[in-house]
C-alpha cells in the first residue's frame, strides 16, 4: 500500500505513482478523489471516491451527462455503500487494491484504443468492469458494461492540457484558488437536479455503435509534436518580451499579406527570436493585433517529437504530413512556428526534407508559417533552394541596444528572483548588461547578459546555504576549549579549568544564539519566496478570470488575497533591508555587482571586479616588481606599467588591446625577458605569456598558421595558432619575437589587431584581443643603439646631438623595414639599452637566486661574496652580446665546478658553501663548508 502523494517510490505495477501515464483531467480526477476519501475519513482510496466525483462534480458532466443512466438511482445507491464504511481516524491514506486493478484494466484499454496516457473514457469502462462496486452499481441504474463502452466511443478526442498538469505536479501548497471552483463533493452538488436517464439502446443500436476508433480518436499530432505558445500565454507561463515593437510591426505584416505570409526570423544566436514569437503569443491572447490575426493560435513546432522514433525512411515525412494536415483542417486559424527552420529543410536526402511538404502549402497560402534561425544556416540551407525560398519573407532580428538589453533584465528579474529565492539588485543588473557587453564579444545581448545574472543568482544560493563564516569561527573555539579541557595535565589548577569551562559555556551560549538568528533568516528567506511564488500564481489566475470576464471574482481576488500577499512581502524585504544595512544578515541572499564580475573573471579569466587594496598596491609599485627583474631598462618598465594601470582603471581604449610595444635593442638587453616579468607580475604565473616565434613566419602560407587552415585544407577545423591561443585565453601577454623576420602578410592581420582589437579566423570566429598586451621584440637598428651606447660614455660627447642621431637613425631602419600604418597603431616604440657594467653585477645575483633555490632542495645554502660576484661581472661582460655571455660564465666558472664536487660528496654533512675568489688567483674559485 502506498499514498497518491508519495509519487517517488514507485510500486510494482502501480500506475498511482506515474502522473505522466494519465491525460492532466484523469490524474485530477484521482487528487479530487483523494480529498473525498479524506473528507469521508476513510481508510483506502478506492473506486468508489472516484465513481463519486465523477457523478457529482461538474468537472465531469461532460463525460456522464450524456450517458443514457438513472443519476439519481446511481447517488442513492453509492451513497449507501459508502456510509457503509468504517470510520479511520488515522492520517495516512492508502491506496485500495481495487482501484489499482481498476486502473490497470483502464491502461489495457489505453493501449487497446492507440492511445498515450489513461483518459476519462479508459477509466469509466474500467469502472463498468469493477466486479466488487462498478460494475453492479452501473447495471442497476440502467448502464450494462456493452452499452457504456459503445456510448464512451462517441465521445471526442480528449485535448492535452499539459500546464496544468505541471502545476497539480507540484508538492500540495496553500496556493491561490478561484473560490467558484468546486474540487469537493458538497451537500449541494449532492442534491442538485439531474438529469432524466435516456432510454435504453436497442441491440441494434448497440451493435452499430461497436465500431473501431476513427482517425478523429487517434492522438491528435498538434499535441504530440508542438507546444501551444497562446495557451501558455493565457496560463501565463511565458517570461515577459520588453521592447520588439519594430519587430512585432514587421512580423504582423507579413502575416496580413495575401501572398508570401510567411516571415523568417532571421538573426544571431541569443538575439531573442523565440522571445518575439512568444511576444506575438501575448498579444494574440492580448488581442492587440489586427482583427485579420485575433483569435488565431501560435503552435510552436517540437522538433525533438517530430523526429524522435522515426525509424523508417518516410516515416518523418509522413509525421510532417498528418502535423501539417491538421493544422490545415483546424476549425481555428493556426500559425505554425518553426525554430531552428534550418533542421528541417535540410537538402541532406538521407536525413530528412521537409521542405517539398511546406512548398505547396506556403504557395498556396493555405498555412501561415513563421521560421527563426541564424543568418548562416539560412544562407546555407533556405536560400539555396530558390523555391523556398521565395516562399518566405526575411525580418531581420538585430541584437538590442545595452539600454533595451537592461530593460529586458528588469522585465525577467522577477522570474529569476523567484526561481533561485534570492533579490538581485539592479546595480547587478547594470553591471551585467555592461560587462557581458565588454567581455563577453563571442555572444549576443541579452542572452549572455540573462546567462550572467541566472549564474551569479545560483552561485549565491549556494553560497547562502553554507555556514557562516562567524558560525565556523565559533565552533572551532568550542572544539578547542573542549581540547584544552580533556587534555589537562596534572599540574592545570581546578580554577584555570573553571575558567575554561566558563568560557566554553559562554561561546555556546552565543553559538546557540547566532545560530537561531540564522535559521530564523533562512526560515525567513524561504518564506518570502514561497509568497512570491504564490504571488506569480495568483496574478496568473487573475489574468484567467479577466479573459473570462468575471470582473467581479477579479476584483474579490485581489481584495482577499493579492494585497495582502503583497503586504506580507514588503514587510519581509524591509525586515531583510533592515538586517543588511545593520550588518546583522548572517544570509547571503543579494546579487551584487561584486557576483556577476567574479562570474565574467571565472568565464574569461580577465580580472574586472574592482581594484581591491591589495592589487591597488601591487600596481602602484608594478615598476618596482618589473625592475627587480628586469635591470637597467627603466624608461621600458615605466611605459609598460602605465599602460597596465590605465587598463584596470578603466581608461583604456575599449576597442583597442590593453598596450602595444616595439621593443628595439641589441640582443641580450631584456626585451624578451621584460615580457615574461610582466605576465609574471600580472597573473602571479608564466603560463599567461604568449610567445610565437616570428622567425617561423617567413613564408607567405604562414598566415594560414596564425588564422587556422582555409576550408578543404587539412587542419580546417583546428583554428589558427594565434587566434586559439588568445580566443582561449584572452587577457594575456602576447610575445611576438624578433618581428622583423615574419612576411609581410603577417603585418596585414596584425593591423587589424592593433587597431580594433580583434581578429577573424578561418571558421568565421571573432576573436577579441582588447584585452590582450601585445609586445613585439626586434633586433633592428641595434648597431646604432650598441654604437651611439659607447659614445655616450665619452667625457667629450654631447648627448642631446646623440641621441637626436639615434632617434633618426632608428626611425629610418624603421620605416625602411615597416609600413607607415603598421607603426602608426603601435602604442610606443621602446628602446631598449646596452647594459652596463653594474648592471650586470645585479643579473649576476638574480641568476645566483636561482642557483641557490636548486641547492635549497638538496639541503644546502649558497653564498657567494662581492669579489667573486663583480669578477664574474666583469668576465661575461660583453655589450654586443648583452647579458647571455654571462649565463655562459657562471655555468663554466661556478656550476660546472660545483655539480662535480656535489658528485664526489665533497660537501657530505655540510649545511652551507661559501664561494670565494683566490687572493693571487682570481681565475679559480674556492669552495668552502660553511657551517
Amino acid at each position: 500500500m502506498t499514498t497518491l502523494n508519495q509519487k517517488s517510490s514507485k510500486m510494482n505495477g502501480s500506475l498511482t505513482t506515474e502522473p505522466d501515464s494519465f491525460s492532466d483531467e484523469a490524474w485530477s480526477l484521482l487528487l479530487i478523489a483523494e480529498q473525498s476519501a479524506r473528507r469521508w475519513r476513510h481508510k483506502n482510496l478506492d473506486v468508489e471516491h472516484l465513481i463519486e466525483v465523477l457523478f457529482r462534480n461538474k468537472k465531469y458532466q461532460k463525460y456522464t451527462n450524456s450517458l443514457p443512466i438513472n443519476h439519481k438511482e446511481l447517488n442513492e445507491i453509492l451513497e449507501n455503500f459508502i456510509a457503509e464504511l468504517p470510520i479511520n481516524n488515522q492520517p495516512d491514506l492508502f491506496i485500495g487494491e481495487d482501484l489499482e486493478i481498476l486502473l490497470e484494466v483502464a491502461d489495457d484499454f489505453r493501449s487497446r484504443w492507440g492511445s498515450n496516457q489513461i483518459e476519462i473514457s479508459h477509466i469509466l469502462i474500467a469502472i463498468g468492469r469493477d466486479n466488487r462496486l462498478g460494475e453492479d452499481l452501473f447495471y442497476q441504474a440502467g448502464l450494462p458494461s456493452e452499452i457504456l463502452e459503445a456510448e464512451l466511443r462517441r465521445l471526442p478526442a480528449p485535448k492535452s492540457f499539459k500546464q496544468s498538469k505541471r502545476n497539480q505536479n507540484k508538492p500540495i501548497t496553500n496556493r491561490p484558488q478561484k473560490d467558484s471552483q468546486s474540487f469537493m463533493p458538497t451537500e449541494t452538488t449532492a442534491k442538485d437536479p439531474k438529469p432524466e436517464p435516456l432510454p435504453p439502446l436497442s441491440k441494434e443500436e448497440i451493435t452499430s455503435k461497436q465500431e473501431p476508433l476513427s482517425l478523429n480518436e487517434a492522438p491528435s499530432a498538434l499535441d504530440l509534436y508542438c507546444k501551444d505558445l497562446t495557451t501558455e500565454a493565457e496560463n501565463g507561463t511565458l517570461d515577459p518580451v520588453i521592447g520588439r515593437e519594430s519587430e512585432i510591426k514587421a512580423i504582423t505584416k507579413v502575416l496580413s499579406r495575401r501572398g508570401k505570409n510567411n516571415p523568417v526570423l532571421i538573426g544571431a544566436p541569443g538575439v531573442g527570436k523565440t522571445a518575439i514569437a512568444e511576444l506575438l503569443a501575448q498579444k494574440i491572447v492580448d488581442n492587440e493585433l489586427p482583427e485579420s490575426l485575433q483569435g488565431l493560435r501560435l503552435i510552436s513546432l517540437d522538433i525533438g517529437a517530430l523526429i524522435a522514433g522515426a525509424k523508417f525512411r518516410g516515416q518523418f515525412e509522413e509525421r510532417f504530413r498528418s502535423l501539417l494536415s491538421e493544422i490545415n483542417n483546424s476549425e481555428k486559424g493556426v500559425i505554425l512556428f518553426i525554430d531552428e527552420l534550418h533542421t528541417i529543410v535540410s537538402k541532406d536526402r538521407s536525413n530528412t526534407d521537409a521542405g517539398s511538404l511546406l512548398k505547396p502549402l506556403l504557395a498556396s497560402g493555405d498555412l501561415r508559417c513563421i521560421g527563426a534561425t541564424t543568418p548562416d544556416n539560412y544562407r546555407r540551407t533556405i536560400e539555396k533552394d530558390l523555391a523556398l525560398n521565395r516562399r518566405f519573407q526575411q525580418v531581420s532580428i538585430k541584437e538590442p541596444s545595452l539600454d533595451l538589453s537592461l530593460e529586458i533584465l528588469k522585465g525577467l528579474k522577477e522570474n529569476y528572483e523567484v526561481h533561485h529565492g534570492v533579490i538581485i539588485t539592479d546595480e547587478a543588473l547594470i553591471t551585467a548588461n555592461r560587462l557581458a557587453y565588454r567581455y563577453i564579444s563571442d555572444r549576443c545581448l541579452p542572452d549572455k547578459a540573462i546567462d550572467l545574472i541566472d549564474e551569479a543568482s545560483a552561485q549565491v544560493r549556494i553560497e547562502s546555504a553554507s555556514k557562516p563564516k562567524i558560525i565556523e569561527e565559533k565552533e572551532s573555539q568550542v572544539n578547542h576549549l573542549e581540547s584544552s579541557i580533556i587534555n589537562a595535565d596534572k599540574d592545570t589548577t581546578l580554577e584555570t579549568i573553571n575558567n575554561l569551562q566558563e568560557k566554553k559555556e559562554l561561546l555556546l551560549f552565543e553559538l546557540a544564539e547566532i545560530k537561531q538568528k540564522w535559521q530564523d533568516q533562512i526560515d525567513k528567506s524561504a518564506e518570502l519566496q514561497e509568497l512570491k511564488i504564490s504571488l506569480k500564481e495568483l496574478k496568473n489566475l487573475i489574468r484567467e478570470v479577466e479573459i473570462s470576464g468575471d470582473m467581479e471574482e477579479v476584483e474579490k481576488l485581489k481584495y482577499d488575497q493579492l494585497y495582502q500577499l503583497q503586504e506580507r512581502i514588503e514587510e519581509i524585504e524591509v525586515s531583510i533591508r533592515e538586517d543588511n544595512e545593520y550588518g546583522n544578515s548572517l544570509l547571503k541572499d543579494k546579487v551584487n555587482p561584486e557576483d556577476i564580475a567574479d562570474v565574467v573573471s571565472r568565464w574569461t579569466g580577465i580580472p574586472v571586479r574592482k581594484v581591491v587594496s591589495g592589487e591597488r598596491q601591487k600596481l602602484l609599485k608594478l615598476e618596482q616588481d618589473l625592475g627587480k627583474k628586469v635591470i637597467g631598462q627603466l624608461n621600458a618598465v615605466q611605459a609598460v606599467s602605465a599602460a597596465i594601470r590605465r587598463a584596470r582603471a578603466g581608461m583604456q581604449d575599449i576597442k583597442r588591446p590593453i598596450g602595444s610595444f616595439l621593443f628595439l635593442g641589441p640582443t641580450g638587453v631584456g626585451k624578451t625577458e621584460l615580457a615574461k616579468s610582466l605576465a609574471s607580475s600580472l597573473f602571479d604565473e608564466e603560463d599567461a605569456l604568449l610567445r610565437l616565434d616570428m622567425s617561423e613566419y617567413m613564408e607567405r602560407n604562414a598566415v594560414s598558421r596564425l588564422l587556422g587552415a582555409p576550408p578543404g585544407y587539412v587542419g580546417y577545423e583546428e583554428g589558427g595558432q594565434l587566434t586559439e591561443a588568445i580566443r582561449k585565453r584572452p587577457y594575456a601577454v602576447l610575445l611576438l619575437d624578433e618581428i622583423e623576420k615574419a612576411h609581410q602578410e603577417v603585418f596585414n592581420i596584425l593591423l587589424q589587431v592593433l587597431d580594433d582589437g580583434r581578429l577573424t579566423d578561418s571558421q568565421g570566429r571573432t576573436v577579441d584581443f582588447r584585452n590582450t598586451v601585445i609586445v613585439m621584440t626586434s633586433n633592428l637598428a641595434s648597431k646604432a643603439i650598441l654604437n651611439n651606447s659607447l659614445q655616450l660614455q665619452s667625457e667629450n660627447s654631447n648627448k642631446n646631438i646623440l641621441l637626436q642621431e639615434l632617434d633618426q637613425k632608428i626611425n629610418e631602419a624603421l620605416t625602411k623595414h615597416f609600413r607607415p600604418e603598421f607603426l602608426n597603431r603601435i602604442d610606443e616604440v621602446i628602446k631598449f639599452n646596452p647594459l652596463k657594467p653594474d648592471s650586470l653585477e645585479q643579473i649576476v645575483r638574480l641568476q645566483l637566486d636561482e642557483l641557490k633555490k636548486l641547492l635549497k632542495h638538496q639541503g644546502l645554502d649558497l653564498y657567494v661574496d662581492e669579489n667573486t660576484i663583480k669578477i664574474l661581472a666583469e668576465e661575461g661582460y660583453e655589450p654586443e652580446y648583452g647579458a647571455r655571455p654571462l649565463r655562459r660564465v657562471i655555468r663554466r666558472r661556478l656550476e660546472n665546478p660545483l655539480a662535480t664536487q656535489i658528485l664526489e660528496e665533497a660537501f657530505q654533512g655540510a649545511k652551507s658553501i661559501r664561494v670565494e675568489t683566490k687572493e693571487d688567483d682570481s681565475e679559480k674559485l674556492l669552495f668552502l663548508i660553511d657551517n
